[in-house]
This record gives structure tokens, C-alpha cells and sequence, in this order.
């Protein structure tokens, strides 16, 4: 069985001048994936685009008007990072897409990976952040509405908080939100999720990995939902330059694996998205997400298959 694997790096992006996004990792993801080792076991496709009926489970109307019609004000577009363009939205329609199709992939095949998503900063009537549509959020609604689940895990291991998915599910106890990230770093202000691990500046392998095992050990409800969401973002490692931690690439590799082993050990479909990362060299972004993929044959694929 193929894994699929959604990407949507061929649709444009526009950034401002001098901008810090690193857009061009997608492509180079992709295509690191297509010539590697890997390449006849994953079935690449690219996503249809969220609906407006779907994108309406998360957010409001106002603001999808705003998106569609380019009336988004100026500090608007500043808060979100991209300057408005019908090439924005149709990119960010597209990247909701890819993690709705992982999703059903994930229930149907046990896992689905989206080489973008990950946009947890987007909540229900403004973006920020590099996120326009919250495409977590988004993802779980459909999957309720559609009524092909009913509890959610979102594992958030991102370096910053994803604050617009802990307000959208505040009051929803049938979705847990887990979040371990930087205590200093953005945003300024932290929402409330059902598990929120703070670390201090420069924590390294050692104390990130035990927090992190502790909390699938002993606090997640892994056997209790019916799908998990992974935010696997490459921005905790020590060469990020924002991400103010200390984590190696051995060490992302190691929190990838108990991910991926402790939802295998409770038959739990996982939808990994790679969420964020902002190091100097996009070669080590690209080898950050690459191994998370790598990661998931090795740990979970020989389990599933023998």
C-alpha cells in the first residue's frame, strides 16, 4: 500500500519583498521526496480546494468575503504575512485541501501526509502568522459534519503555540489540543488548549524528548479519539532563527518516532502536517521534513505490514 502524500507547492505565492517565508522549501520537498529512496511507495497527489461551505465549519463569513474579494486592509495583510492576491487564496484554499484529503486518507490507510498545513495561528475571523485558514480545524469539522469521526487529537510540536486552534476548540470536548512549544516565543499572548508544555529558551534534546513522552505516556488520549492530527514542525530545531530551542536533527527525528509509534500502538489513523520552520538554510528544512516522512516508514510501515 502507497502512502499518500498531498503537496501543493505548484500553485504561486506571492510574498512581499525581502520576505523571511521560506516558500521555496515545499517544492524542494516535494521533489526531495520524488527522487528519493521512498519514491514507489508514496502515491503524490495534489488536493482539490476547500469549499466555502467547508471553510464555514471554522470561520467567519466576514472574513471569507474579506479573503475573496481582496478587501482585506492593509495591516490585515501585515498580520497574516502575504499581501493579498487571488494567487493567495486559491494556494491557501489548496493547503486546506491537502489536509482535508489527509485526513480521509488517514482513515482509510492509517496515515496521510500533507507536505504543507500546519497553519495554527488562523483563527475563525482573522489570519496571522503565515496562516490564512486554520486547515486543522477546518479538517476536523469536515470529518464531524461528514460524521466519519467524532473525537480529534491535535499534537502540536511546532515551536509556537498554535493559539488559533486552542480558541477554536476552547469549549469542545470532543476535540484535545496538545501544544508544546517555546514559552517566549510568539505568540505574545497563549490560549488556553487541553495540554500546553511551555519550555525556556535553549532546551535541548534530552528535556524535550521526556516532556514529550511523558505527555503520550501519561496525558494524551490517544486510545479515546478516533483521528490525530501531528503538527511535526521543523522550527524547534537549534539552527532555526526563530525558534529560540535547541533541538538537533537526530533529536526531531526521535520526537517524530514516538509519535508515530505510540498511534500505532492504538491502531490511531494519523494525519501529519509540517507546520513550520524558518532556518538559514532551506536545505535544513527540507532535511528536517524529509526525515519525517523517512521516519514514519521506518517506525510505523514495518509494524503495520508483517
Amino acid at each position: 500500500m502507497q502512502l499518500p502524500v498531498f503537496y501543493t507547492d505548484t500553485f504561486a505565492l506571492p510574498l512581499y519583498p525581502n520576505s523571511l517565508f521560506p516558500v521555496d522549501k515545499y517544492r524542494r520537498l516535494r521533489e526531495r521526496l520524488q527522487a528519493g529512496e521512498r519514491a514507489s511507495q508514496i502515491d503524490f497527489q495534489v488536493p482539490d480546494p476547500v469549499t466555502d461551505n467547508d471553510l464555514l465549519l471554522v470561520h467567519t463569513a466576514e472574513y471569507l468575503n474579506k479573503l475573496k474579494h481582496g478587501s482585506l486592509a492593509h495591516l490585515e495583510q501585515r498580520r497574516i504575512g502575504f499581501p493579498w492576491s487571488l494567487e493567495m487564496v486559491e494556494r491557501s484554499r489548496r493547503s486546506t485541501g491537502g489536509t482535508i484529503a489527509a485526513a480521509r486518507a488517514a482513515l482509510r490507510n492509517g496515515c496521510g501526509i500533507h507536505l504543507a498545513g500546519g497553519t495554527h495561528h488562523a483563527f475563525p475571523d482573522y489570519g496571522q502568522g503565515y496562516c490564512v485558514f486554520n486547515d486543522v480545524a477546518v479538517a476536523i469539522r469536515v470529518l464531524q459534519a461528514d460524521k466519519l469521526i467524532k473525537r480529534a487529537l491535535v499534537v502540536d510540536l511546532d515551536v509556537h503555540q498554535g493559539d488559533g486552534t486552542a480558541a477554536i476548540f476552547a469549549e469542545d470536548s470532543d476535540v484535545f489540543t496538545f501544544s508544546m512549544h517555546g514559552a517566549s516565543n510568539f505568540p505574545a499572548e497563549k490560549r488556553h488548549g487541553d495540554l500546553n508544555i511551555a519550555l525556556p529558551d535553549g532546551t535541548a534534546d534530552e528535556p524535550y524528548l521526556a516532556a514529550l513522552s511523558q505527555a503520550i505516556e501519561r496525558d494524551l488520549p490517544m486510545g479515546d479519539v478516533d483521528i490525530a492530527f501531528f503538527l511535526a514542525g521543523a522550527d524547534p530545531f537549534e539552527g532555526d532563527r526563530f525558534g529560540k530551542l535547541k533541538i538537533s536533527k537526530t533529536g526531531l527525528a526521535d520526537r517524530d518516532g514516538r509519535v508515530f509509534t505510540a498511534s500505532q500502538r492504538h491502531a490511531l489513523p494519523t494525519v501529519v502536517v509540517m507546520a513550520g520552520g524558518y532556518a538559514k538554510s532551506i536545505d535544513d528544512i527540507v532535511d528536517i521534513h524529509e526525515t519525517t516522512v523517512l521516519v514514519w516508514f521506518r517506525t510505523v510501515a514495518p509494524l503495520s505490514h508483517t
